[in-house]
């Protein structure tokens, strides 16, 4: 359950670390985003050789939430924190990391996102 103003790790090695949500994409009455939802973020913390800098704008995809999600079989899915993928555009939603850090949830490459579930060392 991601929201406007809420800080996510960043689980890919584009340069940043934090991430400030600004948008949760889905229509203006949209508060909330779940696992495999794309998030407008701005960064606040960022590597000082990363190709991403501090203050800079950027499109993401939730991959991990603290808050647990039901599953259609009854079965939950919780992590220990929350973190988004960045890529590319909205339009072309390509990793700009090389590298996926941690497990992702199967929601991820149920949206459609193949190229982070095929970067990430666990999909669960």
């Amino acid at each position: 359950m991601i929201q406007l103003r809420t800080v996510v790790q960043v689980a890919d090695n584009s340069g940043a670390r934090q991430l400030r949500v600004i948008q949760v994409y889905g229509g203006s009455k949209r508060r909330f985003g779940y696992v495999g939802d794309m998030i407008m973020a701005s960064v606040i913390a960022a590597d000082p050789q990363g190709t991403l800098k501090k203050g800079d704008k950027v499109t993401a995809v939730i991959v991990r939430t603290h808050k647990e999600q039901r599953r259609s079989n009854g079965e939950y899915i919780r992590f220990d924190d929350n973190a988004a993928v960045v890529v590319e555009s909205r339009t072309n939603p390509e990793p700009v990391g090389t590298r996926v850090f941690g497990a992702i949830a199967r929601e991820v490459k149920n949206e459609g996102f193949n190229k982070i579930a095929s970067l990430a060392p666990e999909v669960w």
